[in-house]
């Protein structure tokens, strides 16, 4: 008797692999792979500008600015902070029915080394703020996408950039292959090492790729939470406190606002609850040391983001902790809705879902925002625990190529433990017209980038929109 996935479900018919084939397969004639290819804005598409505007009015006012100057950095910049405008335009383009996790904002930056809780270097998607199930061929766009723009943002030829986003789709087509023939704990449990990874590509990189390589290991293996307190903190009568650099760091100075004091209190207890029994107890050695506002990324800045130092029996024992506002999945009014009432919860669970090792301390809670006076719901995570990224800005195009076939690599195993992959490979086939596809609508995307970018450029200008550089 073949049961469901639930325990003691009811019996009913289980597909095999090659059924589930089959239905990919099938999919093909609702959506025809090489349907992915066109990308031609329809007129009723809004002004990217305008849903950058929308978005700004949940955030902190005096942060909006620093999100437009990062995004005016370059037309990657933009892109980076562009996943609302395009999830509409993802939401127009031929879309299969089969949903997995997604990311939601799968660029190639969001891609990175983290250490697991063996710690060992892993690869893998490292950012879910837009998380939500959804259909996976939108993830692919997305990163495909980024690897046009990336190229392009280098100086590379368009022949280089279509290139670049093929070989990520290609090896996500193969790499979905591969998991159809696993068994699917094997799937849940497989993940991309990073020593895996140096002796695949260091034997047909050149010397200079790799010692860039070294160089970025290396550099996330320094990214602790010792050196971080080296670098953001300062030693006041004897305590450690995080140094303000206003406004991308604001230190609250919890001795003279006992409140505030109160209210972290409230949120630390209800994020503890959402931790296992052992984390809890690994967080009661550790005592409170500061709190603070620190700016992170594009896209996320002017969204709530505080960093907690909580320090241990020794002074070279502190763990920083990031608390970062969750909001709405910018997937969310094309997706669906997700099921988790806590937009902090749907980040951790989406997270939890799609890595192999995630960080043991990701969680979420509750707490009021920097106004005193709104709610807002927050995940929390560690700050740095050997977090790195790869330097794409020094990729020459074979590099680009490469990095672009490892994170194909690390979506494909995301998507396989959240989707079917024997599904999903059935309808990318073993041809390449999917690979093909995609890399053709990166092209024709990465000119859209451009004239949304110009948009931005001529919106700040004209004073729709105030963009503070250099921050």
């Amino acid at each position: 008797m073949r049961i469901s996935p639930g325990v003691l479900a009811p019996p009913h018919e289980v597909l095999k692999p090659d059924e589930w084939h089959a239905r990919g397969q099938a999919e093909r004639k609702a959506v025809g792979r090489s349907s992915h290819a066109a990308w031609d804005p329809p007129p009723q598409r809004p002004d990217p500008v305008t849903i950058l505007e929308a978005q700004a009015k949940t955030r902190v006012p005096d942060l909006v600015p620093i999100r437009y100057g990062r995004m005016l950095t370059s037309p990657f910049a933009y892109y980076r902070g562009a996943a609302a405008p395009m999830a509409w335009d993802l939401a127009q383009t031929p879309t299969t029915d089969i949903r997995v996790q997604c990311c939601g904002d799968a660029h190639l930056l969001n891609f990175g080394m983290f250490a697991a809780p063996d710690r060992r270097l892993v690869f893998d998607v490292n950012d879910f703020d837009e998380t939500l199930p959804a259909p996976f061929d939108w993830d692919v766009k997305r990163l495909a996408a980024s690897f046009a723009v990336a190229a392009r943002d280098n100086g590379f030829s368009d022949r280089a950039a279509h290139r670049a986003a093929r070989s990520c789709v290609r090896n996500y087509r193969l790499e979905m292959r591969h998991f159809a023939q696993m068994r699917f704990l094997n799937v849940w449990y497989s993940r991309i090492d990073v020593d895996e990874v140096t002796r695949l590509f260091d034997a047909v990189q050149p010397r200079k790729a790799v010692r860039r390589r070294r160089a970025d290991i290396k550099k996330a293996h320094r990214r602790t939470s010792l050196r971080a307190m080296t670098k953001f903190c300062s030693q006041v009568d004897g305590e450690y406190r995080i140094r303000p650099d206003h406004p991308v760091i604001v230190r609250f100075p919890i001795e003279r606002n006992p409140g505030m004091l109160d209210e972290l209190r409230s949120a630390v207890a209800v994020y503890q609850d959402t931790l296992q029994a052992d984390l809890r107890e690994v967080l009661s050695r550790y005592y409170f040391g500061d709190f603070a506002r620190k700016v992170v990324g594009v896209g996320s800045v002017g969204t709530e983001a505080f960093i907690l130092l909580l320090m241990g029996d020794r002074d070279d024992e502190p763990l920083f902790l990031q608390l970062k506002e969750a909001q709405e999945s910018v997937l969310a009014p094309f997706a669906g809705p997700s099921e988790c009432e806590h937009e902090g919860e749907r980040v951790v669970r989406g997270q939890r879902l799609t890595q192999a090792g995630t960080d043991p301390f990701l969680g979420w809670t509750k707490g009021i925002a920097a106004d005193g006076v709104s709610s807002r719901d927050y995940y929390v995570r560690q700050l740095r625990d050997m977090k790195g990224s790869m330097n794409v800005p020094a990729m020459d195009p074979d590099q680009l190529n490469y990095y672009a076939r490892l994170c194909g690599w690390a979506l494909a195993r995301g998507h396989a433990r959240t989707g079917r992959a024997a599904l999903i490979s059935g309808y990318l086939g073993t041809s390449e017209a999917f690979d093909h596809a995609i890399a053709d609508f990166s092209v024709a995307y990465a000119d859209q980038n451009e004239r949304d970018y110009q948009n931005l450029t001529n919106a700040v200008a004209a004073g729709r929109v105030h963009a503070v550089m250099g921050l």
